[in-house]
């Protein structure tokens, strides 16, 4: 058995960032950003107005100050002529400020009788004016590597970029195995259960922004696992779930070593998870996962979530942990490193008391992992540990 970090070593030495592909701003959206993308314009692109007023000249404005009323400025209609001493435009939000003014009044201290304004307000200190450029220069740059939230879509529509760089979707190709499983809405027969892993990892691997393609269920034989091997072909990374242990029935690792994998390692120094090998076959990818639900959940946030991030662009680092108290004692840490259910409530994290690899329930309401080290010694409440936020 090999350390976790190790283990994640070895699984970031078998893939690699992968090419960029352009795409329509309005499919951009939770892609990663492959470089640098620059605005083409300013922002705003005039000195505009940020409230309904009046523009004038500064050095003319008092309590008492009389203008006449020359025009109007309004978004997407701007005043063409120029404000000469005394006069004034009537001007909207977002409007550009007409040459020869660089003030406006708001139009709540101000009162107005025909084509003429009285200023009534006491305090001119703010000129209601956003400049220019205020926002963001031509040329400014959205930086690459990052994943596109609203905000990034927004500002890069308002750089007026209407295509986007963006790393291409890792494909992952999920392939489940064994006799006893059957897809979700099927009939169980009186020995078998309904598969559930492949669909808790597609989530995972789709909500971390690549694509997953779930492969018909392989059978206990080798053809039927030489078979899904062969679908699996063109996929970035291949990933089994269950018969990686040395059972019987536990084909997987056999048939692919008979189809000439090389293999990374097996085996991890982990709880759970403990049954994980990975290498790569035919040139691509491999890390087959425990059977046990649990243990595939918890392989695919320690192990599969930063080979994604990787392909994607995003580097190596991992996210950091998180540090909380614990909320009730815990005994002594057996030899592996422990990867506990847990529920984060305020400032304190609590494991749940049972750990058995086979709960989806538990898994269901928990949103943390507790990580323990190996030999880890017994904790008081109010100690405090890392977690992994799920």
């Amino acid at each position: 058995m090999i350390p976790v970090a190790e283990a994640r070593q070895r699984l970031f030495d078998l893939v690699a960032p992968l090419g960029s592909e352009t795409v329509p701003l309005a499919e951009a959206a939770g892609r990663v950003l492959a470089g640098d993308v620059a605005a083409t314009r300013d922002q705003p692109p005039f000195a505009a107005s940020s409230m309904d007023g009046y523009a004038v000249k500064r050095a003319e404005v008092e309590r008492d100050a009389m203008f006449r009323v020359v025009g109007e400025s309004a978004a997407g209609h701007g005043f063409s002529g120029r404000v000469g001493p005394g006069e004034t435009v009537r001007i909207f939000t977002g409007a550009p400020v007409p040459d020869g003014a660089d003030f406006v009044v708001i139009q709540e201290e101000v009162a107005r009788r025909g084509e003429v304004i009285t200023l009534t307000g006491d305090d001119y200190r703010n000129a209601n004016i956003r400049p220019r450029g205020a926002d963001f220069r031509s040329g400014t740059a959205l930086p690459g590597g990052r994943r596109l939230a609203p905000g990034d879509i927004a500002l890069l529509a308002s750089m007026n970029i209407g295509t986007v760089p963006v790393t291409r979707r890792p494909v992952l190709a999920l392939l489940a195995t064994g006799d006893e499983l059957v897809m979700p809405g099927d009939t169980p027969g009186p020995d078998q259960i309904v598969a559930s892993n492949s669909f808790g990892l597609k989530a995972m691997i789709e909500d971390l922004g690549a694509s997953a393609r779930m492969l018909p269920i392989a059978r206990d034989t080798e053809n039927s696992l030489r078979t899904a091997f062969d679908l699996a072909g063109d996929a970035d990374l291949l990933v089994t779930i269950g018969g990686a242990s040395v059972g019987d029935h536990d084909l997987v690792g056999r048939v692919a070593v008979d189809l000439g994998m090389e293999q990374a390692f097996y085996k991890v120094a982990m709880r759970p998870g403990k049954p994980l090998m990975a290498g790569r076959l035919r040139g691509t990818a491999m890390i087959g996962l425990p059977g046990n639900p649990v243990s595939a959940m918890v392989c695919g946030h320690v192990f599969l979530a930063p080979m994604i991030r990787l392909m994607l662009g995003l580097g190596a680092d991992l996210p950091p942990l998180r540090q909380a108290r614990l909320a009730a004692p815990l005994g002594q840490n057996g030899p592996r490193e422990h990867y506990m259910r847990a529920l984060i409530e305020g400032d304190a994290v609590r494991a749940f008391d049972n750990q058995d690899s086979s709960l989806l329930t538990v898994l269901s309401q928990a949103n943390a992992l507790l990580i323990r080290p190996p030999g880890d010694a017994p904790r008081d409440a109010g100690e405090t540990v890392d977690y992994l936020p799920i």
